[in-house]
């Protein structure tokens, strides 16, 4: 009866095969679920600023169709810090939009760093285990001589395994990373983008009818 080949691999790693795993295992679920929360529909929801706008043109906008932008998406709760400021000066209400597009992209970073430690961390797991394996070699060999082979196959298992098992939870870790801080870079300048562009034609359309009214 042979074991599980990756059962298998875990033992001959030794224990720093466990705090490995554990971050192998920590880093699927980070990327799944920002994989899940930083789509861009639900981030950015289409048409979104054409109703919005359709909605303040005729005097449709209330307090539950703000509650509801806040609730929404990450892009309404923008859009809901300008609304809110609706008869203020465009200063003010770009400032309440950018203030919200801050704490906005802190929530969309949520769990980066940890993909990042992760990272950083498996590599590192992955030299400690070569070096337990490297002691293991030199007990084996300073305690029954260079001729008893399945120490020191026992030693150097644990010493390329760990390390290949760092690489490979590791590399792709820092491909995600980089991956989801540069989509939520992108998703942050654009949803600042279509706030700003509701902003513009609130306040526009508010200076076209204030020579009306003079006149």
């Amino acid at each position: 009866y042979r074991e599980n080949p990756v059962l298998e691999m875990v033992k001959a790693g030794g224990w720093v095969m466990v705090p490995l795993l554990i971050c192998s295992i920590l880093a699927l679920a980070i990327v799944f679920e920002r994989a899940w929360a930083l789509r861009r529909n639900k981030i950015l929801p289409p048409h979104l600023v054409a109703q919005t706008w359709h909605q303040v043109k005729n005097n449709q906008l209330d307090a539950a169709q703000i509650r509801n932008l806040r609730i929404g998406s990450p892009l309404g709760r923008v859009i809901a810090a300008g609304l809110v400021n609706l008869n203020q000066p465009r200063e003010i209400m770009l400032e309440a939009i950018e203030d919200t597009g801050r704490h906005e992209a802190h929530n969309l970073e949520r769990f980066l760093n940890t993909l990042g430690t992760v990272a950083t961390v498996s590599p590192l797991l992955g030299l400690l285990g070569t070096v337990t394996g490297m002691i293991e070699i030199f007990n084996v060999v300073g305690l029954e001589g260079p001729g008893r082979a399945a120490g020191l196959a026992a030693g150097i298992g644990e010493a390329l395994i760990t390390t290949a098992t760092g690489l490979i939870i590791a590399i792709p870790a820092l491909v995600a990373y980089r991956y989801f801080r540069g989509k939520v870079d992108a998703l942050v300048v654009d949803m600042e983008k279509e706030a700003l562009k509701l902003v513009e034609v609130i306040h526009g359309q508010r200076e076209r009818e204030q020579p009306e009214n003079n006149a």
